[in-house]
């Protein structure tokens, strides 16, 4: 990949993908910093007929503009080198996300490990639980002296009782 060189700002094209992610926020953060001490990173652009198209670097481009300047500090490049680059990047908003994929994990594991804990709990007290996932919007069917339903044992068994207690079949 070549060095840096002074690259013309109106021959620099922003992919409309790219322009929706702009921050005015970052832009004016950026601009007072080069302000300050120049801009000390470069922009990666790669060439596309008579233009160069940008790759990395919107906000530095903006800033630039912003601040009055026709030309800017680039690197010619290509889009699977950018790729590259991203790919391996840890940025704040990166780690964050993987961050809270990790707490959802670990809840999640944490809740099927307690379902299958109460589960066993009363297999071997020989009652039938659910986990909670399951148990959702089930009602218990009470007989006439409000107790639950006895279990069956038969398929015969189990038709007479939903006959018995009005349920379907």
């Amino acid at each position: 990949m070549p060095g840096p060189e002074s690259l013309p700002i109106d021959q620099i094209y922003v992919p409309l993908k790219k322009r929706k992610t702009l921050r005015l926020e970052v832009v004016q953060e950026i601009a007072a910093s080069i302000l300050e001490i120049g801009q000390q990173v470069p922009i990666l652009v790669r060439p596309d007929e008579s233009r160069l198209v940008l790759l990395e670097g919107l906000h530095r481009l903006e800033a630039c503009k912003a601040l009055g300047e026709t030309t800017i500090i680039g690197v010619l490049g290509s889009a699977e080198a950018a790729h590259h680059k991203a790919l391996l990047s840890d940025t704040a908003e990166t780690e964050a996300e993987r961050d809270k994929m990790a707490r959802l994990k670990k809840l999640r594991l944490e809740r099927e490990a307690a379902d299958r804990s109460t589960a066993s709990v009363a297999a071997t007290m020989g009652t039938s639980a659910e986990p909670r996932s399951m148990r959702s919007g089930k009602s218990i069917r009470q007989g006439s002296s409000g107790d639950p339903a006895p279990k069956t044992k038969t398929l015969s068994e189990w038709l007479t009782q939903q006959k018995r207690d009005g349920g379907r079949y």
